[in-house]
C-alpha cells in the first residue's frame, strides 16, 4: 500500500472500442479502459473497461477490506463492461461510489450499469451485489470531494452522447485524466484546456494519429498529436497516450512512442502494468 502522501497510477486496459487480444497486442495490452489511483490509503478507479476484471483480482489477492471511487468517464460498453465481472463487488463489507458527470441527461448512472446487467443483455446479477455499491450523478464542471485532501476537478468533453474529464489533486499533485475526446479544430477546448493546466501527467485520447483521423471525424477521439499540442500548450509534466484503437499493434504503437517522445520530451505511450509515482 502507498505511504500516506504517495500518490501511484497503474493502467490495468489502454485500449479503446474493444479489448484485442492477439500476438501484435502482447507487450502494451489489450484490455479496455480502466486505470488504477492510490492516493495515498485512498483508492480511485477511472472507467471499468476490461482492465477492470484483472485490477479485482489483484484486489482480492490483498485480503483486506476495499473502498474505491469509480469515476466513469462515460457508460459507453468498452467503458464499463469489466463492472460485471469485477470480483470485490460480490464480497461483503466492501465499499464503493461509482460517479458519472454525464449519465444525468440520458437517466442515470444507475441506470446504465443496470441495463447492462440484466436480460437480453447479461444474467440479473444487479440485485445480487453483496458489497456496498453507492451510483452517483453530478454535471461536468463540478468538483467532487472525495475524501479529505482529496479532490477531483471535472469538465465535460467533446464525445458523442457526453463525457467526463477528471483532475484527480491529492498531497500537491495533480493527475489529469481525458479520454473519449475529440479536439476543436479551432484550437484547445477552453474548459479541458483550463482542467489540465500544470497537471503532473495527463492521460490523454490517443485513439487516431493526424493521418487517419479525417475517416474517423465526428466519432469522438483525438490523436497524439494533438495530445502534445494541449500538453504543450497546459504546460503539462508528463504526457500519457491510452484509449489505443484496437488495430494499432505493439509495432504501430513503438512507433508513435518515439514520434511523440521526440515532439513532447517524457511524453510516454500507455501500456497494460505501467506503473508511475507522481
Amino acid at each position: 500500500m502507498a505511504g500516506n502522501e504517495d500518490f501511484t497510477v497503474r493502467f490495468w486496459g489502454v485500449r479503446g472500442s474493444i479489448a484485442s487480444p492477439g500476438p501484435e497486442t502482447l507487450r502494451y495490452g489489450a484490455n479496455t479502459a480502466c486505470v488504477e489511483l492510490r492516493c495515498g490509503a485512498h483508492r480511485v478507479i477511472c472507467d471499468a473497461g476490461t482492465g477492470l476484471r484483472p485490477l479485482g483480482q489483484a484486489l482480492i489477492a490483498e485480503d483486506q477490506p476495499i473502498e474505491a471511487d469509480l469515476l466513469c468517464s462515460h457508460t459507453h460498453v468498452d467503458h464499463i463492461c469489466g463492472f460485471p465481472f469485477f470480483a470485490p463487488i460480490y464480497v461483503p463489507g466492501n465499499r464503493f461510489r461509482v460517479w458519472a458527470g454525464h449519465a444525468a441527461a440520458h437517466g442515470d448512472i444507475a441506470g446504465a450499469f443496470r441495463l447492462m446487467m440484466t436480460p437480453p443483455l447479461f444474467p440479473d446479477v444487479m440485485d445480487t451485489l453483496e458489497a456496498a455499491v453507492e451510483f452517483k450523478n453530478f454535471t461536468a464542471g463540478e468538483t467532487l470531494a472525495l475524501q479529505p485532501g482529496l479532490d477531483v476537478r471535472t469538465a465535460a468533453l467533446n464525445h458523442p452522447g457526453g463525457a467526463t474529464a477528471y483532475r484527480v489533486e491529492w498531497a500537491g499533485k495533480s493527475l489529469a485524466y481525458t479520454t473519449d475526446t475529440e479536439h476543436c479544430a479551432e484550437g484547445p477546448d477552453a474548459a479541458v484546456l483550463t482542467l489540465v493546466a500544470g497537471a503532473d501527467v495527463m492521460i490523454y485520447d490517443a485513439n487516431y494519429t493526424d493521418e487517419d483521423y479525417p475517416h474517423h471525424r465526428g466519432w469522438g477521439h483525438s490523436t497524439w498529436q494533438e495530445g502534445v499540442k494541449l500538453a504543450r500548450s497546459a504546460g503539462v509534466r508528463r504526457l500519457v497516450l491510452f484509449h489505443h484503437d484496437p488495430a494499432r499493434t505493439d509495432a504501430m504503437l513503438d512507433d508513435i512512442a518515439q514520434a511523440a517522445a521526440a515532439a513532447y520530451a517524457g511524453t510516454i505511450v500507455a501500456r497494460e502494468g505501467l506503473t508511475l509515482t507522481l
